[in-house]
């Protein structure tokens, strides 16, 4: 045992089969027991010794085991598989005098376990082969077993045939449909390069089910079902082409009709579209009856895609062109569809249903004739026309804009009542994202840990030491030596209260520049840094009895009168106030209406009440926005994969110096009081963003605004997840103007659709405010356009989502501003029709714009012709003389 070990501690790999074979089984149970300890003790190695003992233990370890599920443990342990060069020929060694039987169940134990590398794959391959039993069939054998195929197409330099290499592997029929049951694709199997698709997997499989070598109605079934369950773009993608490289007969079509069916219903849009296609070639082949037609008509009528919207009218008329009896099942699906919001969709299905109307029954008429008042304004003279006596105008509704309720500001309430109710609070905060972290939960949390540390700090460190165990500071030397160089949020306040940090660490954290930046986004970060480390070192002090800077509401504002009487009880106590603490709660105080305020902190008599009563009397922001743009030329479309290089104009705003901040604020804040210009600047800071930036200036949106401009910017070309600020941006207090609306306008152009959601939220919420200076979000939006920043097609969903809330009238009112100069243009910009359609609809509804005609749509309309562009054109023009008329 001891010689075995002393091989093993020396890393002398042959040694130890001759070793084992002198050990019985119970010698091989002790050994066993001291590898164990062994490997326990090698953690804390350094990596090159460690990494030669580690391949050691697992050896001899693999070799104590008389059991298979103990070895396949052993074996498959996370902390023994970091090999650069693999010890299984070893482990195949001390294994070679096992019974067959043994090694299938190690086989099958460790297959079932996550195989990644190829190495691990190769035991596998290995033990089931000298056992003599059929390899075993797992997610991680097949996705390494994929990427070993890949990795030898390219071996020698030059590329092999990917059909070549699946034809020779006697395994495939067996490993080809476990992968199509995958969660995910291998990368190097679901990509396909456009430029050579013949060598792609999917040509591949095709190609290999013509030669008989895989199962064909498998493969069919498999991505069928994969289709059918959605997933990866890429994914779905492969499995498109292999259906289609199949070639399907129609009666292998037929058999899975309830799958196109239900893919043409909730199917993403490629998926959609070629179960659209495949039920199409059905019906004319009479394979489709006409319920199940009119079943998923419904469906996919109500999609959102125009293409599969029109292919499937399209369809629908020739059925009834083909066969009238068809009519009494399909007229309720097509007045469904008069109230669609493309009113071209409405357009196409009035004149189906004035087709159909002749075949059906009166009672089938009166009911469509009933739906047809959802028709938008501009169809109801042809609607007139198509029902006659059984047409009903109803008397319209004086138009009221529907508006969310402007957002409450929520008080952030008491201070925790016990022990118990701020260690569950404090616990709930450590343990969320950056993403999630709520301002109020965790200033309310951090002004409970001052408030306790002073008055019951026994009680809570016992009560925080329990609730926290097995957190990552559970080690003191890993705590001090990365809280020395930074912080990990509010677990530097609670490690200094239980005594993890020293006071050292805490001074230097203190020390730190931690405003140093050439961005907002460090500045803002440096200033909760430097506040946390200031509430570190009130942990060791227990000095005061509660935080200034605690928001009253949840927006991070504090009421003026509020504060005064928080500075009275600090007088009161002889309690000198943090720098930083009380720096943070003036740049939180709310400043409008609050002359009283500023005479009670005057007749204070402190130091902290004159400089609140200066800062309350001044109301000035903590950086005046200059009114002017400012082009720049900037670098954008940078991934973690590859730098794309675009030249690019962007409106852009800058901020005067403010002295008062740079001369009596702590270093923390001196990057607000300075002037910036976004000019040649660029980070990537805005990837962390926290709520906690916007509850810094609570009272200064538009200063905040011009500060995140270049991060909102870019969500306009390649960025994603740069806007979702804007909605609190919106709840900010202080004045609004032009940094907030040009955040908006390049919001609501932004690229991805869930950026431009926040967005539409933050319109909503300016909206419902009676902040929002349509004229100005609408010039705004008019430059960023001539820039081409701003796309019309993506403004136009923007505003089409925030018309559908019911607020039609305060879309209207920016996209007027908008119109004339792109109408005004040679050739007509690609969006344009979605406009005009988003502003007739808003017109229709709400009334024409205030401010009168819209200079250049009488001549666009007057142009003659069918284009969507006319025709959207013609439709406002109608709306706006309408409405006047």
């Amino acid at each position: 045992m001891t010689t075995l070990l002393d091989a093993v501690r020396e890393g002398r790999m042959d040694d130890i089969r001759p070793l084992l074979a002198r050990l019985d089984r119970g010698g091989r149970k002790a050994a066993l027991d001291e590898l164990k300890a062994l490997r326990k003790e090698a953690r804390g190695w350094s990596w090159g010794e460690r990494t030669r003992v580690r391949k050691a233990i697992l050896v001899a370890g693999a070799g104590c085991h008389t059991g298979a599920a103990g070895c396949a443990t052993w074996l498959g342990a996370r902390d023994m598989r970091d090999w650069v060069h693999s010890p299984y020929p070893w482990v195949l060694e001390v294994l070679g005098d096992r019974e067959p039987d043994w090694l299938a169940d190690v086989a099958r134990r460790l297959a079932a376990r996550a195989v990644e590398s190829d190495a691990e794959y190769r035991l596998v391959e290995e033990l089931a082969r000298r056992a003599g039993c059929p390899l075993p069939v797992s997610d991680g054998m097949v996705r390494t077993w994929a990427e070993r195929v890949d990795s030898a197409r390219w071996q020698g330099g030059a590329e092999k045939p990917l059909i070549d290499l699946l034809r020779a592997d006697a395994r495939l029929d067996v490993l080809v449909p476990h992968l199509l049951t995958l969660p995910e694709l291998p990368s190097v199997v679901a990509w396909v390069d456009s430029r050579s698709p013949a060598g792609s997997w999917p040509a591949a499989l095709t190609a290999l089910v013509a030669e008989g070598l895989l199962d064909r109605t498998a493969l069919l079934d498999s991505c069928t079902a994969r289709l059918l369950r959605g997933g990866k773009p890429t994914d779905l993608r492969f499995c498109l082409l292999v259906v289609r490289g199949l070639e399907p007969t129609w009666e292998e079509e037929a058999a899975r009709v309830a799958d196109w069916m239900a893919m043409a219903a909730d199917g993403p849009s490629p998926v959609a579209g070629h179960a659209q296609e495949v039920l199409a070639r059905l019906d004319a082949q009479g394979a489709l009856s006409v319920r199940q037609l009119a079943e998923v008509s419904g469906a996919v009528l109500f999609r959102t895609e125009k293409k599969l919207v029109r292919a499937q009218l399209i369809h629908l008329g020739k059925v009834l062109r083909r066969d009238p009896s068809a009519a009494g099942e399909l007229l309720p699906v097509l007045a469904d569809v008069f109230g669609h919001p493309d009113t071209d969709a409405q357009e196409r299905a009035l004149k189906l249903a004035a087709r159909a109307l002749p075949a059906v029954s009166p009672e089938a008429r009166e009911e469509a004739a009933r739906a047809a008042s959802l028709l938008a304004p501009v169809h109801r003279e042809a609607a007139r026309a198509v029902f006659g006596d059984l047409w009903e105008d109803e008397p319209e509704a004086a138009y009221e804009e529907v508006l969310p309720p402007p957002p409450a500001p929520r008080p952030l309430g008491a201070p925790h009542g016990s022990v118990a109710e701020l260690t569950e609070e404090v616990t709930a905060v450590l343990l969320r994202s950056d993403r999630e972290e709520d301002v109020p939960a965790f200033e309310r949390a951090l002004d409970g840990l001052v408030r306790y540390a002073r008055t019951d700090r026994e009680e809570l460190v016992g009560a925080l030491e329990s609730a926290l165990a097995g957190q990552w500071w559970a080690s003191e030397g890993e705590v001090e030596w990365r809280m020395s160089r930074n912080h990990d949020g509010m677990s530097v306040v609670v490690a200094a209260l239980l005594g993890r940090v020293s006071r050292r660490s805490v001074h230097d954290g203190q020390a730190r520049r931690t405003s140093e930046g050439r961005c907002c986004h460090s500045a803002l970060n440096g200033i909760l840094s430097a506040r946390l480390w200031e509430a570190a070192a009130e942990m060791w002090s227990g000095r005061l009895p509660y935080l200034l800077a605690t928001p009253t509401w949840h927006t991070g504002t504090i009421d003026a009168g509020e504060l005064v009487e928080r500075l009275r009880g600090y007088r009161a106590l002889g309690v000198a106030a943090g720098p930083v603490d009380f720096a943070q709660a003036l740049l939180r105080v709310r400043r409008t209406d609050a002359g009283e305020a500023a005479q009670e902190a005057s007749a204070l008599g402190t130091e902290e009440g004159d400089r609140l009563a200066e800062w309350l009397r001044a109301d000035e922001p903590v950086a005046a926005v200059v009114p002017r743009h400012v082009d720049t030329g900037v670098q954008i479309g940078r991934d973690w994969l590859r730098q794309t290089v675009v030249k690019a104009r962007r409106a852009l705003l800058t901020t005067r110096e403010n002295p008062l901040v740079r001369q009596k604020f702590p270093r923390p804040f001196h990057w607000l009081g300075s002037a910036h210009s976004p000019r040649n600047q660029s980070c990537y800071c805005w990837m962390a963003e926290s709520p906690q930036w916007v509850a810094t200036l609570p009272e200064d949106g538009e200063t905040l605004a011009a500060w995140l401009l270049p991060s909102v910017a870019a969500s306009v070309h390649e960025e994603r997840g740069t806007t979702w600020l804007l909605p609190a941006l919106a709840e900010t207090g202080g004045p609004v103007a032009g940094a907030i609306h040009l955040a908006l306008a390049y919001g609501l152009g932004a690229r991805h659709t869930e950026d431009r959601l926040a967005a539409v939220d933050a319109l909503l919420v300016l909206a419902a405010r009676g902040r929002l200076d349509t004229r100005r979000l609408g010039g705004e939006l008019a430059v960023l356009i001539e820039q081409g920043s701003v796309k019309p097609n993506r403004l136009a969903e923007a505003a089409r989502t925030a018309a559908e809330t019911g607020a039609y009238g305060t879309v209207l009112s920016f996209l007027v501003p908008v119109l004339p100069a792109l109408l005004a243009r040679e050739k007509a910009p690609r969006g344009l029709s979605d406009l005009l359609a988003v502003a007739a609809e808003c017109a229709e509804r709400s009334g024409p714009p205030e401010t009168g005609p819209v200079p250049g749509l009488a001549e666009t309309a007057a142009r003659g012709g069918t284009t969507q562009l006319v025709r959207q054109a013609i439709r406002l023009e109608t709306a706006c003389r309408a409405a006047t008329g």
